[in-house]
C-alpha cells in the first residue's frame, strides 16, 4: 500500500498538507493545488482499492465524484478532479474545493454551545441546501447529514460536505441499494433502502437535537422509537414543535419537503395553517388552472413580463367584515380610537368620527386597485385608492415562493379561509433576509389559485430562459 505523508506530491499536481480524516481504505487531506500559478487549497479524498474495500465502497467514490460534478451550488464545495494511480495498490482520488472553518461536530468537541436561534439559523441554512438537491431533476438526496458533515465556515454560513451516500431518488423499485447512513441520524426506512427526501429531514432534525443536547442522538432514550429530547432542552414551545414533527418515526408524519418545513420554521404559520397551504401548493407550476368566472382579476402574461390587474369591485357589509385579517382586531383598534380622542370631541363628533373610521376602511375595500407587474429582473406591487398611490418593489431572482396565505375564519375556531397571496423573497447579507409581499385580499379561492398558478408558471418559464 502506498504510505502517504505530509508534503508528498500526488498525481504530480498535489502536495498533501495535513491529514484530516482516515477509515479503513479511505484518506482524507487538505492539500496545495500545484497546478495554478498562487497554489490553491483543495481536500483531497483517497480511496485504496481492495482489501477491505470491495466493489461497493468504490461505486460510492464514484458516485460521489458523479454528484459533485453535476451540482453548482454556493453552500455545496465545488468539485475539481478525479483520478487514479496504479502504485501495487490502485489508488482512486477525488478532489474538491476547501471550505475554511470548522464542522459542528469539531465545535461541540470545542464545547460550543449552541442557542435556540443559532440552531435555527443553522436549520435554515441547511434546509435551503436541501431545496436544491431535492429541486434537482432527479432529485439527490443526501442520506448523510450529520455535524461532522456540516461545516461553519469562516464566513459564517454552512456548507453541507461528503457526498459519498448521495443517492438519486428516482431509482426505480427493485434495485439493490448500498444501505447507507449514520446509526441515530438515520431514519427507520433509509435502512430499509426506502429513503425519501423526509428522511434527510430527520437526518437535520437529530443533527439539531445533537447541538442543543450535546448528546449523540444514538444516546438518547426512546419511546415508541420516537426521540426524548424535550426535559434535555430550554426551546420555544413552537420549535419543540417543529423539532417533534420532523423527528417522527413513520415518514407521512413528517413535512414532506424541505420547504414546507422551512416555511413554518421561519414564518408565523400554525401547523395546520402550513397543511392547508401545502394542500394548496401540490398544484404544478404547469397545471392550468383557468380564469373563474365574473373575475375581477386581469392577467397579460409575456415572456418577459407578467401584469396582473385587480378592479375595485364593490362590497356588501358582510364582505366587508369577512375581508378583515381579524375583525375583532379591527373593533378593538376603533374604540381605543374613539376612546383616545373621546375628552376633544363633542357628543355629536363622536359618531362622525366613527362613520369616518368606518368609511375608510370601506373605501379601501371597494375602491382599491392593484397592479403587479413581474419583469426578469424586478417586481412591483402598486396600489391606487381615490388618488392615493403607494409602491412595493423587489428583485424577482430573490422570490423563493409564491403561495396563498390562510387565516383562521370569522367565528369559526377550526376553520382556516384564503385571503391573500404572499410572495416570499429572501435577501443576502441582511439581518433580517425574509421578505413577504401580500397582495389579493377580498379575491375569491378560486381568483387566487389561478394568480398563483400564473405566476408560478411565468417564473418557471424565466428560469428556463436563463
Amino acid at each position: 500500500m502506498m504510505m502517504l505523508e505530509a508534503k508528498q506530491v500526488i498525481n504530480e499536481r498535489y502536495q498533501l498538507q495535513q491529514k484530516l480524516g482516515k477509515n479503513a481504505g479511505r484518506q482524507t487531506w487538505l492539500a496545495k493545488d500545484l497546478s495554478t500559478e498562487k497554489p490553491q487549497k483543495v481536500v483531497v479524498k483517497l480511496l485504496a482499492f481492495g482489501g477491505d474495500v470491495q466493489w461497493e465502497d468504490l461505486k460510492l467514490f464514484e458516485r460521489e465524484a458523479q454528484t459533485l460534478q453535476q451540482l453548482d451550488h454556493c453552500r455545496i464545495p465545488k468539485y475539481q478532479d478525479y483520478f487514479s494511480i496504479d502504485d501495487r495498490t490502485l489508488w482512486f482520488g477525488l478532489v474538491q474545493e476547501y471550505i475554511p472553518g470548522l464542522s459542528l461536530k469539531q465545535l461541540l468537541v470545542n464545547g460550543t454551545r449552541f442557542s435556540e436561534s443559532e440552531v435555527k439559523k443553522i436549520a435554515e441554512e441547511i434546509l435551503q441546501i436541501l431545496i436544491y438537491l431535492h429541486g434537482l431533476n432527479p432529485p439527490l438526496l443526501h442520506r448523510d447529514i450529520k455535524p461532522s458533515n456540516l461545516i461553519l465556515g469562516e464566513d459564517k454560513h454552512i456548507y453541507l460536505v461528503d457526498f459519498g451516500a448521495v443517492q438519486d431518488s428516482a431509482a426505480t423499485e427493485g434495485t439493490t441499494f448500498t444501505v447507507v447512513g449514520t446509526y441515530g441520524y438515520a431514519p427507520m426506512e433509509q435502512f430499509g433502502g426506502k429513503a425519501v427526501p423526509a428522511s434527510d429531514l430527520y437526518a437535520l432534525g437529530a443533527t439539531l437535537i445533537h447541538l442543543l443536547t450535546r448528546t449523540a442522538p444514538g444516546e438518547l432514550p426512546t419511546a415508541d422509537l420516537k426521540l426524548q429530547f424535550r426535559d434535555k432542552v430550554n426551546v420555544s414551545s413552537r420549535f419543540s414543535k417543529w423539532l417533534d414533527k420532523i423527528l417522527y418515526p413513520a415518514v407521512e408524519k413528517r413535512f414532506k419537503t424541505a420547504q414546507e418545513s422551512l416555511d413554518y420554521l421561519i414564518g408565523n404559520k400554525s401547523e395546520d395553517e402550513t397543511e392547508s397551504i401545502y394542500q394548496n401548493r401540490r398544484i404544478s407550476s404547469h397545471q392550468l388552472v383557468v380564469k373563474p368566472l365574473n373575475s375581477r382579476v386581469n392577467i397579460e402574461r409575456h415572456p418577459n413580463i407578467i401584469e396582473i390587474t385587480i378592479v375595485p369591485q364593490n362590497k356588501t357589509i358582510s364582505d366587508i367584515v369577512n375581508s378583515f385579517d381579524n375583525p375583532v382586531t379591527f373593533g378593538i383598534a376603533l374604540m381605543i380610537t374613539v376612546f383616545i380622542l373621546f375628552p376633544l370631541l363633542s357628543s355629536t363628533t363622536i359618531p362622525m368620527l366613527i362613520g369616518l373610521i368606518i368609511y375608510l376602511y370601506i373605501a379601501r375595500v371597494k375602491f382599491l386597485e392593484t397592479r403587479i407587474s413581474l419583469r426578469h429582473d424586478e417586481f412591483e406591487i402598486a396600489t391606487n385608492i381615490l388618488g392615493f398611490k403607494k409602491k412595493h418593489q423587489g428583485v424577482t431572482r430573490n422570490i423563493k415562493d409564491v403561495s396563498i396565505n390562510y387565516v383562521q375564519q370569522f367565528q369559526s375556531e377550526d376553520k382556516l379561509k384564503p385571503n391573500a397571496i404572499v410572495i416570499n423573497t429572501k435577501l443576502k447579507y441582511r439581518l433580517n433576509p425574509y421578505k413577504r409581499f401580500v397582495f389579493g385580499q377580498g379575491l375569491t379561492e378560486e381568483e387566487l389559485l389561478w394568480i398563483v398558478s400564473e405566476i408560478r408558471g411565468w417564473l418557471v418559464s424565466r428560469d428556463d430562459q436563463e
